[in-house]
């Protein structure tokens, strides 16, 4: 086996470094022998020295022809790729079982960028797919830079010094500092990476034509309309137009306009953006807009997908294609790199869109509500810079201060949840999800199907703050709430109308919501003056068990009477709760109210519904997303039992079993005991009988009562339709028990009969984990029975919990109230089984975050009793894990 096999392609990842540029990480293959050949060349004294303790040339060829002769699995080597030079390489090989010794070294002119941390995540990444979970290095007591990588990266190193060289070696599963530091740097780089692109310099319009109402005319328009300060050029062919028409230089190629450029804006076509793409790094440009299409051709993606590759290997991150493009409102950087006119005005909202459509559709919402944005880009395809670059830029963006994301498909739903998730504790996001019902993908978008229902994604994003919504409409309702009004502090909200039918009404839609409406509905008297509303509004704000007024008003059938909405105008500037105003058959929008520092829109604007139902689930969604943000996140519980590397050498057998003929392999009972057992799970003893005998002679080990079931997985748990027999007391009621079974199962269920103790009385659930292509994994719980199952009454997490994510998702299903209904057992003997309940989701959970592998884990029946949970049933499966979009090592997707 050689290098030139063909790798996992998940193996191959494009990774923004320190400075904001990307590279690209693949393994070696066979072609790249005469440009590792080059890299180990030119490499200085002092690099050979530190990496090879000589500069000697055999020693370099041996390295090359060890790399060249990776097999993938015993050893691996990685290179990264900065344009055409080798930036960097990483090997392992293995020594032991699960232990490989492994060496990097990094180019002279890429030292500083990060490069090595980035190649140690991600070899780690691949040797722990491989079953390897420990690394040995030997380095040079005076190759700070490398022992640095090490120590900075988190990781907990046992050392050895001898002869001035150190022996170092350290576990390579993923630890909570370990993984703080990882997303610590990957923010910094990925924000730097956007904040270059929006902040441009200088500029150049690239196109195959400019003529006069083009897409790249419009895009010049635009630039130079906004009052943009920097250097503008065009690049096109000057013998095809008029140059004394553009108000800006025309030049042939980048090459001959002689400078360097931040930004680049292509209208050009697929053939000439590529050949443009060579030309574009020489002149340092680190970002482009592509506002045209043409990559991607009847579902065939391969174009698209080169294209980004090229960029990225080139250090430049691209929007689009058939992007609308951005527009930063930012005075110091005022710029409309986009096809949207007018220049939106400045304000603090961050707004994100993917096609070209509903971009425009929301700046002109964002425009008749008076909110101004931040930061607007619309990326099209999504090929490359994504949402998760946006959010990552926001969240260091002082500026802005709310985020609306309109989103089309999630390239990496596990990184974009864990941002959010940070970002959410200061800046509220926003997000209308199309495609919920059946995951269409848009025309141009490349994403990995997920298996997961619906419910789980929206009770993922609630685990994490983001506010979802269903439409444009109510996300623009719920940003004028956010934008100009205080937050709100309690679900008591109270009502203000100059009409009483529609009062009552208010108060019947707040309790259908969720909040909690002040029954007496102040009605404004008739023909009263604009200040005796004011003192109305007023005394109902400064009311203390009150949290937010809501004022109705229905137009008069003749003439015109606003001095109610003038009244709430008035007030709104002084007001410490929210402030919301109805006025039916009248078109959403904003009273609007003072101008704050730099021109954004100020505190006392107040959101205009036309509909009372809209005004008050904007209102419960705000209260909601404020519930989320003041509980206490909790914290990750430790056990000192949990033994992952136990658990890998569990499943190692049917793990290396897997062939592409049969890609998943299930558990048996010891493998699966002990994969168990290794994260503290006690899994009870089952004993399987092939005869009345032994069934009798197994319940008297065991002890009475027992059950007898059978093991068929379509009637174990099927009280119902006759797979168990329970609370067998004693030798005559077994034997009558596995009679009656039996004689009633079918051949192949009434061949796999077990026995097993008999459980205390309680409540059954069920905890699965499942490894989803795009999610990575997820737990969900459930209350047993037939009936849950059917109506999908199931809660869902990512993993890992907290002990307050771990009772939150206890709590999820609507069946759990049963653990206060059943019988006998009310709130106060609950103390003892619920913690213990509890304590097993985050074992499991556990589980499935450090066991990718481990494809799917079902404990079925689960019994919580009054003093505490029994784990009665299990099934697992394991096959090769498809990389995941977030934990292992940085990517970009």
């Amino acid at each position: 086996m050689t290098s030139a096999e063909v790798f996992p392609a998940h193996w191959q990842a494009d990774v923004v470094l320190r400075d904001g540029r990307p590279v690209c990480l693949r393994p070696v293959i066979e072609a790249d022998e005469p440009d590792l050949q080059r890299f180990h060349e030119q490499l200085s004294e002092q690099s050979l020295h530190t990496r090879f303790f000589s500069a000697s040339g055999e020693l370099i060829q041996k390295e090359i022809k060890r790399m060249l002769t990776a097999d993938q699995r015993k050893r691996v080597a990685l290179v990264a790729w900065s344009g055409d030079d080798i930036a960097g390489v990483a090997i392992y090989d293995r020594v032991q079982r699960a232990e490989a010794e492994i060496a990097f070294t990094v180019a002279d002119a890429h030292q500083g960028r990060g490069l090595g941390s980035v190649l140690l995540e991600h070899l780690s990444a691949i040797a722990r797919e491989n079953g390897i979970h420990r690394f040995t290095a030997e380095v040079l007591t005076e190759n700070r830079r490398m022992l640095d990588t090490f120590t900075s990266a988190g990781l907990q190193l046992s050392e050895e010094i001898e002869e001035g060289v150190a022996r170092i070696d350290f576990d390579i599963d993923p630890t909570h500092e370990t993984r703080r530091i990882a997303r610590r740097r990957e923010h910094q780089a990925e924000a730097l990476s956007v904040r270059r692109i929006v902040d441009p310099e200088a500029i150049a319009i690239l196109c195959d034509t400019i003529a006069v109402d083009t897409i790249a005319w419009r895009t010049l328009s635009n630039v130079l309309d906004s009052g943009f300060t920097g250097r503008v050029v065009v690049i096109t062919d000057p013998e095809e137009l008029d140059t004394d028409s553009i108000p800006v230089p025309v030049h042939a190629t980048l090459a001959h306009a002689d400078a360097q450029f931040d930004l680049v804006i292509s209208a050009q076509t697929p053939d000439s953006l590529e050949a443009s793409l060579a030309d574009c790094a020489a002149a340092g440009v680190r970002g482009i807009v592509l506002v045209t299409g043409g990559f991607v051709v009847a579902g065939d993606y391969s174009r698209q997908i080169d294209l980004v590759h090229a960029v990225r290997r080139l250090g430049m991150r691209l929007i689009g294609p058939s992007a609308l493009g951005f527009v930063n409102t930012d005075p110091r950087h005022l710029i409309n790199a986009s096809l949207a006119e007018p220049t939106p005005g400045r304000g603090r909202v961050g707004v994100f869109a993917q096609t070209a459509a509903y971009g425009q559709a929301m700046l002109r919402e964002v425009e008749h509500r008076g909110l101004g944005v931040s930061t607007f880009i619309s990326v099209g395809n999504r090929a490359d810079i994504s949402a998760n670059d946006l959010l990552q830029f926001w969240e260091d963006d002082d500026v802005t201060s709310l985020v609306l994301l309109h989103l089309e498909t999630i390239g990496n739903p596990r990184k974009f949840l864990r941002i959010t998730r940070r970002l959410a504790q200061r800046k509220p996001v926003v997000v209308v999800r199309a495609g919920r019902s059946n995951q269409a993908v848009p025309l141009g978008h490349a994403v990995r199907p997920t298996e997961l229902p619906d419910d789980a994604i929206t009770a993922m994003f609630r685990q994490a703050g983001v506010i979802q919504v269903d439409s444009l409409a109510e996300m623009f309702d719920l940003a004028g709430l956010l934008a100009f009004q205080p937050t709100i502090h309690g679900r008591r909200v109270a009502f203000v109308s100059d009409a009483q039918a529609l009062g009552v009404q208010a108060v019947d839609l707040a309790r259908e919501v969720g909040l909690d409406p002040v029954e007496q509905v102040h009605l404004t008297a008739e023909g009263a003056d604009e200040q005796t509303h004011t003192s109305l509004i007023e005394s109902v704000l400064a009311d203390p068990s009150v949290d937010a007024v809501v004022v109705l008003h229905v137009p008069p059938v003749f003439g015109v009477n606003d001095e109610l909405l003038q009244s709430v105008q008035q007030c709104a500037p002084h007001a410490t709760k929210p402030l919301l105003a109805v006025m039916l058959g009248h078109q959403s929008g904003t009273l609007p109210g003072q101008v704050g520092a730099y021109g954004l829109p100020g505190h006392g604007s107040v959101p205009l519904f036309s509909d009372v139902r809209a005004s008050l689930k904007a209102l419960a969604c705000v209260a909601d997303y404020i519930d989320w943000r003041s509980a206490p996140r909790g914290t990750v519980p430790t056990y000192s039992d949990i033994e992952p590397q136990r658990g890998h050498l569990a499943v190692r057998e049917p793990f290396e079993s897997l062939t592409a003929e049969e890609p998943v392999a299930a558990l048996n009972d010891v493998e699966l005991k002990e994969l168990l057992d290794s994260f503290g799970i006690d899994l009870w003893a089952t004993r399987r009988v092939e005869s009345e005998e032994q069934a009798v002679q197994a319940a008297r080990e065991l002890g009475y009562p027992v059950v007898l079931k059978t093991l068929d997985q379509d009637l174990v748990h099927r009280l119902d339709l006759g797979g168990l027999r329970l609370r067998l007391e004693n030798e005559a009621a077994l034997r009558t028990a596995h009679m009656s079974l039996i004689s009633s199962l079918p051949p192949g269920a009434s061949s796999d009969i077990a026995l097993q103790h008999m459980a205390p009385p309680g409540v059954s659930c069920v905890l699965r984990t499942v490894e989803d292509p795009l999610f990575g994994p997820v737990v969900s719980f459930r209350i047993g029975g037939v009936i849950p199952e059917l109506l999908a009454d199931d809660g869902y997490r990512i993993p890992p919990f907290t002990d307050r994510d771990a009772s939150a998702l206890l709590r999820s299903p609507r069946a759990a109230q049963m653990f206060n209904a059943i019988t006998g057992l009310g709130d106060r003997r609950w103390s003892t089984p619920f913690p213990q309940l509890r304590e097993l989701l985050i074992r499991i959970a556990r589980m499935a975050d450090a066991m990718p592998e481990v494809q799917r884990v079902e404990l079925n029946p689960v019994i919580v009793h009054a003093n505490g949970v029994a784990v009665l049933g299990a099934a697992g499966w394991v096959s090769r894990p498809q990389v995941r979009t977030d934990l292992e090592a940085r990517r970009l997707l």
